[in-house]
């Protein structure tokens, strides 16, 4: 069973002592908030503002799309109608005097002192946004059925109640929900920064799971706080990423997020970074008086369930007949189990909180136990079969030569299907059928649980399942349709433009802020072509992302032949050869590979502090927390400097779970 990671008490305390401040309205945001709590509230998802990209208070038109308006005849409409715009401003600012009543009018919200500069500024940043008021009235009736769970999960952590409203920015309180970018579930929680917090495997994807997606968001916006002790930064950090919130804090010198969001300038801090926090306080104004916004509204009752822990892997089948529930009710409960559970591929895990209905409380693990055929209680999931990568290999090349699907194939390994891999890392291919059906075998599961003996004697023999010729080859057609249909329903993200996305919700950013919400990285490169040294970085890998000899990069900071290249060290590279981004894009790849790789073979479990001694060091520290990766325990110590430890510091280490293979 997977056990959120509960941060330490003494790592807690930030942000518990934290509860009584209250999240700031700063005044010289209002007209921000105001423009948010319109476009929350007065137009739906069939309309959008034409406005200023800066200053919010400027909306130009509103636009207004029919029903069955497809994406490429709303883009069409918006692009015409932003060049008549354009245009209008390049005439206010060569100064004509012939004007329009719709010029006058723009001409008015620029105010007297605006001039031919202030306007032809203007005429390069006219943006779209798209309403989403009835995505809102939707949210919020959706979010009673988990206000109550979120306000008691924040309670208990100490975080302002107000951080509770954040799922109408991410997700509009649906926990089905899937961008473009790859962010699922309520919160919104990309794969690289749910493994910190959740279960994300073959069998489970906890992002989908309202609940238990709550506690993590709790958790992350509890580490943006103690990182950067301002709730403004971590919940933008929600968005643009921790590491990225505090080069923006210590850039500026202020941690005043209308001062960051005003002047700060970083090529990911866009649009959608400098509005996030914005966007939030207009959906808290919206919550906090709904029938004001939305006259009638009515929020969904509570959502009322049991939890019982499974005592062994169990078929879905098997819980089904055992419990007298329906498939369609226990997939409703229980969003995190994937397609290979409910086709039959995979069972599901020991150790799974398995939601019923709340009139199933009679049910117990130990009952459950008793109950279920042990026929039908495993130790282990089915053995599955496995590919060691060789160089040059891709997840589609190697789908192809198994004959399985690319998306099956991905999801098994916690991977998306893009994902670059690493020679000699080894992936799980998915469970042949005939395998699955004649080759499972089962061992006897002491029940009660509670009540097994050390001493007592050894598991029954293994015994083959026997069935018919028939059986074989209806399992066979039913996961031939399983495969298909879950294919058809993969919600693999797909390539989008950033003003695309950010026409739907400041939230969502292509390939970008979203992206990189857990990042303890410093991916940015200096104007004079300098980077800081990340773990498990080489002069090799720099040299082959910049196609130089190692030669040249010694050369260009002054190391000899045998020096080593320390962590967080800055050091020069040569773009003759690539562009930025280039390299960034190669740099990216192989920690995201490094990051899945890890992630197919071991599960975040929880965490432990480490207090330092006398001559600690990264190394010393990632093994005494079981030989953990150094870019792992980076993830979780941000803000401490590793090449300066000194003993009595307090070091967050994660404990992780090695995933069984067979």
């Amino acid at each position: 069973m997977l056990l959120l990671a509960a941060l330490p008490l003494a790592l807690a305390t930030p942000a518990r002592a934290a509860a009584v401040e209250r999240l700031p309205f700063p005044a010289e945001l209002q007209k921000d908030v105001d423009f948010w709590v319109r476009v929350y509230s007065e137009i739906s998802t069939s309309e959008g503002f034409l406005h200023d990209e800066r200053d919010l208070a400027i909306v130009y038109r509103k636009l207004r799309f029919e029903k069955d308006v497809t994406p490429k005849q709303r883009r069409d409409a918006v692009d015409d109608a932003r060049k008549d715009i354009e245009q209008m401003l390049r005439r206010l600012a060569a100064g004509a005097t012939d004007l329009s009543d719709e010029e006058r009018q723009v001409a008015s919200a620029f105010g007297k002192g605006a001039g031919k500069a202030r306007f032809t500024e203007a005429a390069t940043r006219v943006r779209f946004q798209l309403g989403q008021s009835d995505r809102f009235r939707e949210g919020l009736e959706r979010s009673g059925i988990w206000e109550s769970h979120i306000a008691e999960t924040f309670a208990n952590l100490g975080l302002p109640p107000e951080l509770a409203a954040l799922p109408h920015v991410e997700s509009s309180f649906d926990p089905t929900a899937y961008s473009k970018v790859g962010a699922a579930g309520l919160w919104q929680f990309m794969r690289a920064t749910g493994r910190r917090f959740l279960r994300i495997d073959e069998t489970l994807d906890e992002r989908m799971d309202p609940f238990r997606a709550t506690e993590a968001a709790a958790q992350l916006l509890d580490f943006n706080y103690r990182l950067l002790g301002s709730w403004p930064l971590a919940l933008t950090a929600y968005n643009h990423g921790a590491e990225g919130m505090r080069r923006a804090r210590d850039s500026m010198g202020t941690t005043d997020i209308a001062v960051i969001a005003r002047n700060y300038k970083s090529k990911s801090f866009g649009f959608a970074s400098r509005n996030f926090y914005v966007s939030f306080l207009a959906a808290l104004t919206i919550d906090r008086e709904p029938e004001k916004y939305f006259p009638g509204i009515q929020r969904r009752p509570e959502m009322r369930f049991t939890e019982v822990e499974l005592p062994a892997y169990i078929p879905v089948t098997a819980l089904q007949k055992t419990l007298g529930i329906e498939a369609r009710e226990l997939k409703a409960l229980n969003p995190a189990l994937l397609a290979p559970v409910w086709s039959g591929d995979l069972f599901v895990p020991k150790g799974y909180r398995l939601r019923l209905p709340a009139n199933a409380s009679q049910w117990s693990g130990a009952k459950l136990a008793q109950s279920v055929s042990l026929d039908s209680q495993f130790l282990s999931q089915p053995r599955a079969r496995s590919h060691v990568v060789r160089s040059g290999e891709s997840l589609s090349l190697i789908a192809r030569r198994h004959g399985v699907s690319l998306t099956a194939l991905a999801r098994l390994n916690g991977m998306e299907t893009t994902d670059t891999l690493l020679a000699g890392a080894t992936l799980r291919l998915p469970v042949a059928p005939a395998a699955q059906v004649s080759g499972v075998r089962l061992a006897a599961v002491v029940a009660p649980v509670a009540e097994a003996s050390p001493s007592g004697p050894p598991p029954a023999a293994s015994v083959p399942v026997v069935v018919t010729a028939q059986q074989v080859s209806d399992t066979l057609a039913d996961q031939q349709n399983e495969s298909r249909a879950a294919e058809q329903s993969a919600r693999t993200p797909e390539p989008v433009s950033e003003s695309e996305v950010e026409e739907h919700s400041p939230s969502l950013v292509p390939g970008g802020a979203v992206a990189r919400a857990s990042e303890a990285i410093d991916f940015s490169i200096r104007d004079d072509g300098a980077i800081l040294v990340a773990a498990e970085e080489t002069l090799g890998h720099y040299a082959q992302w910049l196609g130089i000899p190692t030669s040249r990069l010694r050369s260009l900071n002054g190391l000899s032949a045998r020096a080593a290249v320390p962590l967080g060290r800055t050091l020069k590279l040569d773009f003759s050869k690539v562009s930025h981004e280039q390299f960034d894009a190669k740099r990216r790849a192989f920690h995201d590979a490094m990051q899945a790789t890890f992630f197919a073979a071991h599960r975040i479990v929880g965490t432990q502090v480490y207090v330092t001694r006398r001559g600690d060091s990264l190394w010393n520290v990632s093994q005494r927390g079981g030989g953990l990766p150094a870019w792992l325990v980076l993830h979780y110590n941000p803000d401490i400097d590793f090449s300066a430890l000194r003993a009595g510091q307090e070091i967050v280490i994660p404990k992780i779970e090695v995933l069984a293979t067979g």
